[in-house]
This record gives structure tokens, C-alpha cells and sequence, in this order.
């Protein structure tokens, strides 16, 4: 890819939920956002799934993904991703078949193996016996592959009958299905499979080009996937001014500084409050070195810095996490900062 060429643009949201906000008021933010997302043109929308967490209200990708649908008329919309050991392979293909019969065409099904929250909660949410077993992780990925299809899955009953699943009655496509991961395992197992794979570079730490590089050069071409398929992800704030961008970014570095170093979670702070705590030398450090991987800054130099980075990794899309804070007088029920980052960021790539 040309340096020059400007990338496409998509969005992974994990729903931020900051001080005084409720769980309504930022799933109402979120989806005005994935509304803009559209208006604006950009590929695809993903929700996260996390659980537990104070600061995070994006625990349940398929009913975020079932409102985003009814919002929009274009963009694809998906789960980035769907945590597979926390659910049953037919209950993940049921849902996510219905929200292709819901948006034909624009349903991507993003899987993980990651638990998505703290041992406790993965305890409870793992509580139904085998179904959770993360080492059957590579054959759940297949078994639903298969129940989404058109013709479905054929069991053999342990009395010799045989028996069909579906996830759906009648399907007439099915979901992209993409593997997610912050190590070589999906990498792999996507690259056998012929399915897309999507790298965590917005919350992982190095590794990403040789993980990418493996899952290239390993790859199995597919009927659906003739060639190996990805893209970046990349924490970002972007704002009218350099200076409005880092203020913006300082309550999200916070807030991954604080899960970085063990401490308690809490919702997200404002711009107002994160600038008003001055951090230990740890938390300093953390944020600092945060800060050199994320994308922060004002729309000119953002963009450069987005087709540098898409031409360094040959791929055509980036999918930007917009992490940009609140200030205490805006709405609770908007997210101005992240919505500006994609206007800002959709005018600047513009052709």
C-alpha cells in the first residue's frame, strides 16, 4: 500500500462509562456514535466484550450489534469480539445468524479466546461444564462455522441415528467470521481455517508484526477467503488541537495505567479530573510509555501517521478505538471527544 493512500476506516467501541454517567447514557452515546460511523462512510463497527468493569458497559456484543443495525443503513456491524469460551458454539451461532437475517450482509462475527474480565466472573460465566473448555476453542470455531451455514451441522447420535442442527431455519448467507487475538494461537488457527485474523494491537504489547507475518505466510486459502485478510487496530484521539488531543487521551491512559499496574478499576475520569491527579512515578511511567503507542494528536498529523502506519503493515483498513475523554460539562448521554475524533479524522483521509 502506497504511503499516500488513505486508508479505510472502522471503529472498535468497548462503550466507556465515566464519572456520574449511567449504563444507559453511554449505551445511548454509543450507539449516536455507530449512527455518525455510518453517516460518515466508515467499513465497520465492532463492540467489545468485557465484564465487571466499572469503566465499561460493552459486556454483550449481539444486543449492542441488534441496535447498531437499526440505527444504520450501510456499515457493517460486529463483535470485536465475541469471548467463545464464555458462551456455547449454538447459542453464539443462533444469535449471530438472526442478526444477519436482521442486516443481510453486514454482520461480522469477531471470536476470541480471551475470558474478557477477572477469574471470578469467567468462573460464572464458564459454569455450564464442557462447553467451556478454551481448549475446544479450535473445534467450537468450526462447529459454528458449520451451524451458521445453509445446510447446518449433521451429528451422530450415540444410538448411530443422525440428527441436524441449524442455527437458523433458512439462511441465505452468513456472517463474516474473524479470529481475534493478542498471540500466535488465533494467528495459527485462523491461518489453517482461512478465516480473517484481526492482531489486538490496541491493548496488546509487541509482537504484532511477527504474529501478522506468521498468519500471512502460514495461510490456507478458503472458498470464502482466497487470501489471507487483515487489519490494524489502534487506540486513538484526535482533536482541533495537538494540545485538546492529549488532554482528551489523559483519562483513558489513566484508566489503562490503573489496570496495568494492579490497581482498582472505576469509571472512566473526566478530562477535568485526570488533570487534576498528579500520578506516582509508576503510573507517570505507564501512561508515558501508553501514550507512544496510541495515536494522539490533531487531524493533519493523525492521518500521516495512520497512512504510515497502514502502509508499514500492507493492509487497507484501520480500525481506530476512539478513547477520547469527556469534559464535566458535556451531556452524559454524548461522547463529543470520540465523535470528533472521527470526523476529524474521516474529513482529513478523505480521497
Amino acid at each position: 500500500m502506497s504511503i499516500h493512500t488513505s486508508p479505510q476506516l472502522s471503529v472498535l467501541d468497548l462503550i466507556p462509562v465515566r464519572t456520574g454517567q449511567s449504563s444507559s447514557q453511554a449505551l445511548a452515546a454509543s450507539i449516536d456514535l455507530v449512527a455518525l460511523a455510518d453517516r460518515l462512510g466508515m467499513t465497520r463497527y465492532w463492540f467489545a466484550e468485557h465484564h465487571n468493569m466499572p469503566g465499561v458497559a460493552a459486556s454483550s456484543p449481539p444486543v449492542m450489534i441488534a441496535a447498531a443495525a437499526t440505527r444504520t443503513e450501510r456499515i457493517r456491524v460486529g463483535s470485536g469480539g465475541v469471548m467463545l469460551p464464555n458462551h456455547a458454539p449454538l447459542v453464539v451461532a443462533e444469535q449471530f445468524a438472526a442478526l444477519e437475517a436482521l442486516a443481510p450482509g453486514r454482520v461480522d462475527l469477531g471470536l476470541g479466546r480471551a475470558p474478557g474480565s477477572d477469574p471470578v466472573v469467567s468462573s460464572l460465566l464458564r459454569s455450564s461444564g464442557p462447553t467451556a473448555d478454551v481448549e475446544q476453542f479450535p473445534q467450537h470455531v468450526r462447529d459454528i462455522l458449520t451451524m451458521m451455514g445453509p445446510d447446518g451441522a449433521r451429528l451422530r447420535l450415540t444410538s448411530g441415528n443422525l440428527y441436524d442442527v441449524r442455527a437458523t431455519p433458512a439462511a441465505t448467507a452468513t456472517p463474516d467470521v474473524w479470529l481475534l487475538g493478542s498471540s500466535d494461537y488465533s494467528a495459527r488457527l485462523a491461518a489453517e481455517l482461512g478465516l480473517p485474523y484481526v492482531f489486538a494491537n490496541h491493548f496488546a504489547g509487541q509482537g504484532m508484526d511477527q504474529i501478522v507475518r506468521l498468519y500471512r505466510e502460514s495461510y490456507v486459502p478458503s472458498e470464502a477467503h482466497p487470501a489471507p485478510r487483515t487489519f490494524l487496530t489502534i487506540n486513538t484521539v484526535v482533536a482541533d488541537t495537538a494540545d485538546e488531543a492529549r488532554e482528551r487521551a489523559l483519562p483513558q491512559l489513566r484508566a489503562f495505567a490503573r489496570m496495568r499496574t494492579g490497581r482498582a478499576m472505576r469509571p472512566v475520569e473526566t478530562v477535568e479530573e485526570a488533570l487534576a491527579d498528579r500520578p506516582d512515578h509508576l503510573m507517570a511511567r505507564t501512561i508515558e510509555a501508553l501514550s507512544e503507542r496510541w495515536l494522539i494528536g490533531d487531524a493533519a498529523t493523525a492521518a500521516a501517521e495512520l497512512r504510515r502506519l497502514a502502509a508499514a503493515h500492507d493492509v487497507d483498513e484501520v480500525m481506530v478505538v476512539p478513547v477520547s475523554g469527556a469534559r464535566e460539562a458535556e451531556p452524559l448521554d454524548t461522547t463529543p471527544g470520540r465523535a470528533r475524533t472521527l470526523e476529524l479524522l474521516s474529513e482529513t483521509l478523505k480521497p
